[in-house]
């Protein structure tokens, strides 16, 4: 461990990304065991086909996903990028050339000081030794799809919201697109849309947790 990842330890201890117990890199043994993991963990969304979710959203996953996002539990992605990389290597492996994630709006990220989505990819990827690509831009700072009840308020919140960057990226290759937490699935219908769009020969989906369609 170098100086500064010393430091880093002596000022921000590592702790479980989901119940926060100190000293653990990741997540804790009781966790591991007590997660609520999902007996069918490719969940079929219209339009998506299988999105890998491996948890469920609920109990201390939603709890640790509402702090990852909204009350800066930013530390928390290492253990969920290491959850998303074992559940991604067992269904996804060698079905994929490149990964890229659904970001948010430049506003909302001020506000946040990250990119939640950015975060989990890169610590997925970060099991893989490579880095996530940017491969998408959301241009429309819409309202939070997670303050919408309906599915069709959800679905015309996203149209339009995301373009393609770096089509060259994009052209011929199979992408995994990472996000946190499907739900009805319209978030990553729209930016799997978009990058079929630009040229992807495949695109496949995987969030850290799958909440109830209703």
């Amino acid at each position: 461990m170098s100086l500064l990842e010393s430091l880093a330890s002596l000022l921000f201890p590592p702790h479980c990304a989901f119940c926060g117990k100190p000293g653990v890199y990741g997540v804790c043994s009781e966790c591991e065991k007590a997660l609520p993991y999902c007996k069918t963990p490719l969940h079929e969304r219209a339009e998506i086909g299988a999105c890998l979710a491996p948890l469920k959203y609920e109990g201390i996953v939603r709890e640790a996903l509402l702090n990852y996002k909204f009350h800066a539990g930013q530390s928390r992605c290492t253990g969920f990028g290491d959850v998303l990389a074992q559940a991604v290597a067992e269904h996804f492996g060698g079905e994929f050339d490149i990964v890229t994630y659904v970001p948010v709006s430049k506003k909302r990220k001020q506000e946040r000081g990250y990119d939640q989505s950015y975060l989990l990819a890169r610590e997925t990827c970060r099991h893989w030794s490579v880095a996530p690509e940017t491969l998408l831009q959301k241009t429309k700072d819409n309202v939070a799809q997670s303050s919408l009840s309906s599915r069709e308020e959800r679905q015309k919140n996203v149209v339009g919201a995301y373009v393609a960057v770096n089509e060259d990226k994009i052209k011929g290759q199979r992408i995994l697109l990472i996000d946190d937490i499907l739900t009805t699935g319209a978030t990553l219908r729209e930016a799997a849309r978009v990058l079929r769009e630009a040229g992807a020969e495949k695109v496949i989906c995987a969030t850290l947790a799958a909440a109830d369609e209703d």
